[in-house]
């Protein structure tokens, strides 16, 4: 059933749609409009990407409107009747939410990268210099530490986050016990909790905090940006595998804006904007704003995945994010940071 406040939100982004074309910087006159709907924090590589497109026979003409948001309102939005040909989402339970509500086929996932049309990892993103010398997980949870994460209600970014923070124990010998009083002290120096992952970057950006729980690719593009800040990339972080896919009533070029997505060309623009590439072959040299550009995405020591690590994402939203009995949703509620 869809309640009041949902079909408002979707309605408030339909409106914000309307007022806003992508820019890709398509050719004037074109008579194929795109509908992309994503979360926040690819923005501009959606944006990049669209731009080489335009360039090829398949997209020359093609125009875009877009939307960008938390991923859960942004998932929950479509549902309620936000227009969309083609979904960019943080995590893949919000394509399950259109699977199930018969939006997009049950095949989405079956391709060659399962789904998945962008990576990242979780990083530590810290101020300049590193004032407060944040090495690692365990630094998060001592006196005076304030942690900016966005809001696991609305935002994948922060489930990510709250998945790597629990790996950082739980698979390094620690209990589950052990892994939920380490969220417990977590939560607990948290100062902010926006609503999505490009919001929280935004309000540590502005000074709150001491420490963001961020994309790597995030802290990549604001240098990019021209802002100071610095990142750890921790000795455990979790791969962040963000999910696209093309709806069942999309218009038929939205299969070849997919495939270019995937290809080496928009696989290019996606690492020159901070994310990993998810195929082999796609040079990575050169991204700006990367602690070294030409060696941008250094390999962690032990990098975690929701398959080997968590199952599926429907076991894991249960586990950790269910709105009444998930561990997260319990320890934040606990530490009275909850909105």
């Amino acid at each position: 059933m869809r309640t009041r406040g949902t079909l408002a939100v979707a309605l408030a982004l339909v409106a914000g749609l309307a007022l806003s074309a992508c820019g890709g910087g398509p050719a004037a006159g074109g008579s194929t409009t795109l509908s992309i709907v994503g979360y926040a924090v690819p923005e501009a590589a959606n944006k990049a990407i669209a731009a080489q497109w335009n360039k090829t026979d398949a997209g020359r003409g093609v125009r875009f409107q877009t939307s960008y948001g938390a991923s859960g309102d942004q998932s929950r939005a479509v549902v309620s009747g936000l227009k969309a040909d083609y979904v960019h989402f943080s995590v893949t339970s919000d394509v399950t939410r259109l699977v199930d509500s018969g939006l997009v086929d049950a095949s989405w996932d079956d391709g060659p990268t399962k789904g998945i049309v962008s990576s990242s990892v979780v990083v530590l993103a810290v101020r300049k210099g590193n004032p407060k010398n944040i090495q690692g997980w365990d630094d998060l949870i001592k006196p005076g530490i304030g942690v900016v994460t966005p809001n696991p209600g609305s935002s994948g970014a922060a489930r990510w986050n709250a998945l790597a923070a629990w790996g950082h124990i739980a698979a390094n010998g620690g209990t589950d016990a052990q892994a939920e009083e380490y969220l417990t002290k977590l939560f607990a120096n948290v100062v902010a909790l926006p609503n999505s992952g490009r919001d929280a970057t935004t309000a540590f950006l502005g000074g709150t905090g001491d420490v963001l729980l961020a994309y790597e690719n995030e802290t990549i593009l604001a240098r990019q940006n021209g802002e100071e800040l610095d990142w750890i990339l921790p000795a455990t972080t979790i791969l962040i595998e963000n999910p696209g896919a093309v709806l069942t009533n999309a218009n038929p070029k939205a299969k070849e804006w997919l495939d270019f997505v995937l290809g080496p060309e928009g696989q290019r623009q996606f690492a020159l904007t901070g994310f990993r590439p998810i195929i082999d072959g796609v040079d990575t040299t050169g991204v700006k704003g990367a602690i070294d550009p030409d060696n941008p995405f250094p390999a962690p020591q032990k990098l975690l995945t929701v398959e080997k690590d968590f199952g599926s994402w429907s076991e894991l939203s249960e586990k950790f994010f269910d709105e009444k009995d998930g561990i997260v949703t319990t320890v934040i509620a606990a530490s009275g940071k909850a909105k």
